[in-house]
C-alpha cells in the first residue's frame, strides 16, 4: 500500500498532470491512494475572490470567471473529446455552486471562517474530479474518494482538529472495497454534522499522512517540484543539495524553521507508526529524493541541514526586579499568549536579569501593548526597564540528530559566522542538541547560510569573492593566473575563486556572480562606472558577500588608508602595497590588531621580495622563539636588475627605461631609485622581527643627484638622468676597477638600519646575484655563523602576482 500526494505545482497544468499519470501508472498494480491539491494558484484566487465579495467589490466576478476558465480549459486540453461532456457537467455544477456562494457573500458582506472553509474546499474538489476522469479516460481505473466524508474533525474552522478514531475507521472501510487506485482531495474534511472544515496550512500533505497512518501504508510519498528536502534554501545557497535521509525528528526541526517542502503536522500521523515519508520530484521522478524514516541516523553526516526564518523581531525584557521573582516568565508568556502571539525562540540569562523572545515581526505592536499592560506596575516603579525591540532579524537553525555525538559543532558554527563579521544576537540550544538556533540581522541571512553551508558540507566548494583595485601589470597578471588555475582550484582545492569587483584609476565594475575573466577589460570599459575609492569600498561592504578579500595592487597612499575600515567589516586585505606597513608604527600595529579583533586577515607577503616567502619565514622564526640579530639584504629586484644590466658605456637612463618596460620598477621609477622602496622593505622586516622602528630611523645615502629627484614627471626624470650620465658612469667604472659589483644593500645590525649603494667584492654572497634576484640573510640566535638565506626573483609581474595568489589561497584554506 502506497500513499502519494501531488502538490499544486505538480497538478498545475495539463502537461504536469500527464507526468502525474505516468507516475501513478508506474505504481500499479499496487494498491495506491493519491491525494491531490488544488491546481496551482487556485486556492489563492478563491481566497482573494471571497475577500473581494465580502468587501462589496464586484470585481470578484472576474476572479470567478478566471477560476472557471482555468478548469474548463484543462478539461478541453486533457480529456479526449468523447469523454469531456460528463466531466464538463460535473465541474459546471460545482462552479455554479461556487458562484452562488460568492453571490451570497457579496450580498451579506460577510465572510465567516465557516464560509471561508466552504469556499476554499472547491479548489481540491474541482481538481480531484477532473483528475479522476482523466485517469479513467487514460485506462487507469480510478475511484474518487470523498475526503470530506472520510476525515472527521471538530467544528473548528480553517484549522480543524482530526478525530482519528472515527477517521481511521472510515478510511479503512472505504479503501478495502475501492479500486486499486483512489484519488482523494487534500485539505478538506467535515465535522460530525457534515459541515465542511479544512485542515489548515499544509493540509494536503496532512491528508496524505492521515491516509497513510490509517492504512498502515508502506510509505507516504510527497511529490513536489524539488528533489527532496535541501541542505539549505536553494534560493539563498546555490550549492544546496537534496538530503538523502532524515530522521522524523530532524525533519520536524527543519520544517518548523522554514523548510517549505513539508509542514510539521504532516509528520505527526506517521511518526508513531514509523511509516517512511519520501519527498520526490514530479518533474524528475528518477531522482532519489529524500527519505524521512526512523533509521536515518546510520548516515555519517552529523549536520543534516540549515533552516531559516525571516522577518523576526526580538523582544528583550530586562531589569533588576526580575531577579528571583517567581512567575515572571509565566506572566510574560501569558501576556503574549492572550495576545495570540506565537513565541518562536526563547533565551534567558542565568542571572535572571533578562529574558529574550523571538516573535514574528508583524506581532511587534500587539506584543508591546500586551507586555506594557501586564507589567504596568513594575515599569512605573522602574523594577524593569522599557521593552527593547530589535526588528528585521532572521533565525538560522543548524539541525542534525548526530550533532550531540560530535564535540565543537557550536564552536565551528560561531567561528564560521564570526570570521565573516556576522554578529549573533541570540542563541538557543535544547538539551537534545539536535538544533542550534541563532538570531542575526536579516541583512546577513544569505551570507550566514552560505558560510555555514560551506563550513559543514565539506563536499561543496568554498567560494572566495575578490575585490581588486589596481589592474595594471601585476593586477592583470593576477587575473590571468586566476583564470588559468580556476578549474584546478575547483577540482582539487574545492575553492571557487571569483573576481567580483575590479577598478583602475578611472573606472570600477562589479558583478556579484563573478566577472567573466575572458573579457574583464571589455566589461570594465562597457559597464564600468566612475572610480571612487570610498565608493568602491562601500559597494564591497554593501555586497556583504562571504569570504570577501580586498586586493590592493597599487602603490597608492589613499588606498592604503582605507585598510582599517575594510578590516573592521571582516573583509580580509591582501596587498603588495608597502605604504600601510611602512607608515607610522602605531598605524602598523593598529592594522594587525584590527584584523585580529574582527577575525579578518591582513596578508602582505609581497611587500618584501615579491613572491619570495620572506615574511612567512621570518614569522615562523619569531613564533618558534628565535631572535633576529642581523639582517643583510638586497631587497629591490628592480635596482638589482638595473645594476646587473648597467655596464660601462651603456647609458644609465636606457637601463632604467628598460626596467620600467619590463615591469620591474614602480610606475614612478623615482620610488625605486631613491631607495625609499628598499627603506620600506627593511623597515617592515625589522617590525616583523618584533621591534618598534620608524622610517626616519633608517639611514640612507642616495646615489641619484638631487636635481634628478626634483623633477616633476617621468620624462623630466629620464632627461635629468641622461644629463647626469657621467656621474653614473663613474660609479660603475670605479666598481669594476676594484673587481666589485654595485648592489643596493639594506642592513640592520645592533639596532641600526641603513640602505645604500655598495661595491660588493667577489667573495660576498651578494656578488653573484643576477637579473632581478633578491637575497635576504637572517642572522639569528640559531643561525649565528651561517645565516638563513632566502634567494630568488624579487621583482616582476608574474612573481608578484603569484605571491598575491598565495596569500589569497592562505585565506581560502584558513
Amino acid at each position: 500500500m502506497k500513499v502519494l500526494k501531488f502538490g499544486g505545482t505538480s497538478v498545475g497544468t495539463p502537461d504536469n498532470l500527464k507526468k502525474v499519470k505516468e507516475i501513478l501508472a508506474a505504481a500499479q498494480p499496487e494498491k495506491t491512494v493519491c491525494v491531490v491539491s488544488a491546481f496551482g494558484g487556485v486556492t489563492n484566487l478563491l481566497h482573494a475572490c471571497s475577500e473581494l465579495a465580502a468587501s462589496g467589490d464586484e470585481s470578484y466576478e472576474e476572479l470567478t470567471e478566471q477560476i472557471e476558465a482555468r478548469h474548463l480549459d484543462t478539461i478541453k486540453e486533457l480529456l479526449p473529446v468523447q469523454s469531456q461532456s460528463i466531466t464538463f457537467s460535473k465541474i459546471k455544477i460545482l462552479l455554479n455552486e461556487l458562484e452562488d456562494l460568492m453571490k451570497g457573500i457579496y450580498l451579506i458582506r460577510e465572510l465567516s471562517p465557516k464560509t471561508l472553509d466552504k469556499v476554499l474546499s472547491f479548489g481540491e474538489t474541482l481538481s480531484s474530479n477532473i483528475i479522476v476522469d482523466y485517469l479513467n479516460a487514460e485506462g487507469l481505473p480510478t475511484d474518487l474518494g470523498d475526503s470530506k466524508a472520510l476525515i472527521k474533525t471538530d467544528s473548528t474552522h480553517n484549522n480543524a482538529i482530526v478525530d482519528f478514531a472515527v477517521t481511521d475507521k472510515n478510511i479503512k472501510h472505504y479503501i478495502s472495497s475501492a479500486a486499486n487506485l483512489v484519488v482523494c482531495p487534500g485539505f478538506v474534511s467535515s465535522d460530525a454534522d457534515g459541515v465542511t472544515t479544512t485542515l489548515g496550512r499544509g493540509g494536503s500533505d496532512y491528508t496524505a499522512a492521515i491516509f497513510a497512518a490509517a492504512l498502515d501504508a508502506d510509505s507516504c510519498e510527497i511529490w513536489t517540484d524539488v528533489s527532496g528536502m535541501m541542505t539549505s534554501d536553494p534560493r539563498q545557497v546555490a550549492a544546496a543539495h537534496p538530503i538523502e535521509k532524515l530522521s522524523f525528528q530532524e525533519a520536524l526541526e527543519l520544517s518548523h524553521f522554514g523548510a517549505k517542502v513539508i509542514y510539521p503536522p504532516t509528520i505527526q500521523p506517521v511518526l508513531d507508526k514509523k511509516i517512511p515519508i519520501k519527498i520526490k520530484n514530479t518533474f524528475a521522478p528518477e531522482d532519489p529524493g529524500t527519505t524521512i524514516c526512523d533509521d536515518a541516523n546510520g548516515d555519517k553526516q552529523f549536520v543534516k541541514g540549515l533552516s531559516s526564518v525571516k522577518d523576526i523581531a526580538l523582544l528583550n525584557l530586562t531589569g533588576s526586579g526580575m531577579v528571583g521573582v517567581p512567575k515572571f516568565s509565566f506572566r510574560l508568556f501569558k501576556a503574549l499568549s492572550e495576545a495570540k502571539v506565537n513565541v518562536i525562540i526563547i533565551t534567558q540569562a542565568s542571572s535572571e536579569h533578562s529574558i529574550c523572545v523571538g516573535i514574528d515581526q508583524k506581532d511587534v505592536e500587539v506584543s508591546k501593548t500586551a507586555i506594557a499592560q501586564e507589567f504596568q506596575l513594575e515599569l512605573s516603579l522602574r523594577k524593569i526597564d522599557p521593552l527593547e525591540v530589535e526588528e528585521k532579524m532572521a533565525i538560522v537553525a543548524l539541525v542534525g540528530d548526530k550533532m550531540r555525538e560530535h564535540v565543537g559543532i557550536g564552536g565551528q558554527m560561531f567561528s564560521a559566522l564570526g570570521e565573516n563579521g556576522i554578529s549573533i544576537k541570540a542563541i538557543a540550544q535544547g538539551s537534545s542538541e539536535r538544533n542550534i538556533t541563532v538570531v542575526l540581522d536579516q541583512k546577513n541571512l544569505s551570507k550566514a547560510l552560505n558560510v555555514l553551508h560551506e563550513s559543514f558540507f565539506l563536499s561543496q566548494r568554498k567560494r572566495m569573492n575578490l575585490f581588486m583595485i589596481g589592474i595594471g601589470n601585476v593586477g592583470g597578471t593576477f587575473i590571468n593566473q586566476i583564470k588559468a588555475q580556476y578549474d584546478y582550484l575547483n577540482e582539487f582545492e574545492n575553492v571557487d575563486l571569483r573576481v567580483v569587483g575590479i577598478a583602475n584609476s578611472r573606472q570600477m565594475h562589479f558583478d556579484e556572480d563573478g566577472i567573466n575573466l575572458s573579457d574583464w577589460k571589455g566589461a570594465l570599459e562597457r559597464k564600468g562606472e566612475k572610480m571612487s575609492s570610498t565608493a568602491f569600498v562601500q559597494k564591497m561592504v554593501d555586497a556583504n558577500l562571504r569570504n570577501s578579500v580586498f586586493v590592493d595592487n597599487t602603490a597608492n597612499a589613499e588606498i592604503a588608508s582605507l585598510y582599517e575600515n575594510i578590516l573592521t567589516k571582516s573583509i580580509s586585505v591582501v596587498t603588495p602595497n608597502k605604504i600601510a606597513c611602512a607608515s607610522d608604527y602605531d598605524n602598523y600595529l593598529n592594522l594587525k590588531s584590527t584584523a585580529r579583533e574582527y577575525q579578518s586577515k591582513f596578508y602582505y607577503e609581497t611587500n618584501v621580495g615579491a613572491g619570495l616567502p620572506v615574511l612567512t619565514t621570518l614569522g615562523d622564526l619569531i613564533k618558534s622563539g628565535d631572535k633576529i640579530k642581523k639582517i643583510q639584504a638586497v631587497l629591490s629586484g628592480s635596482l638589482n636588475f638595473i645594476f646587473n644590466t648597467f655596464k660601462p658605456g651603456v647609458k644609465f637612463v636606457d637601463v632604467v627605461r628598460q626596467a620600467g618596460i619590463e615591469g620591474y620598477t614602480e610606475p614612478d621609477p623615482k620610488i625605486d631609485l631613491s631607495g625609499v622602496d628598499v627603506m620600506r622593505k627593511i623597515l617592515i622586516l625589522i617590525r616583523e622581527s618584533g621591534l618598534r622602528f620608524e622610517l626616519s630611523d633608517i639611514g640612507s645615502e642616495s646615489f641619484i643627484p638631487a636635481a634628478c629627484m626634483d623633477t616633476a614627471n617621468n620624462e623630466e626624470f629620464y632627461a635629468s638622468l641622461e644629463k647626469h650620465d657621467a656621474d653614473f658612469q663613474k660609479l660603475v667604472t670605479d666598481a669594476e676597477a676594484k673587481n666589485c659589483r654595485l648592489k643596493f644593500v639594506a642592513t640592520f645590525d645592533e639596532g641600526k638600519a641603513s640602505v645604500g649603494l655598495q661595491e660588493i667584492p667577489k667573495e660576498h654572497p651578494f656578488y653573484i646575484l643576477e637579473g632581478k634576484d633578491n637575497i635576504v640573510l637572517f642572522y639569528t640566535n640559531r643561525y649565528k655563523d651561517q645565516p638563513l638565506v632566502i634567494k630568488g626573483a624579487g621583482a616582476g609581474a608574474e612573481v608578484t602576482a603569484s605571491g598575491i595568489f598565495a596569500d589569497v589561497m592562505r585565506i581560502a584554506n584558513s
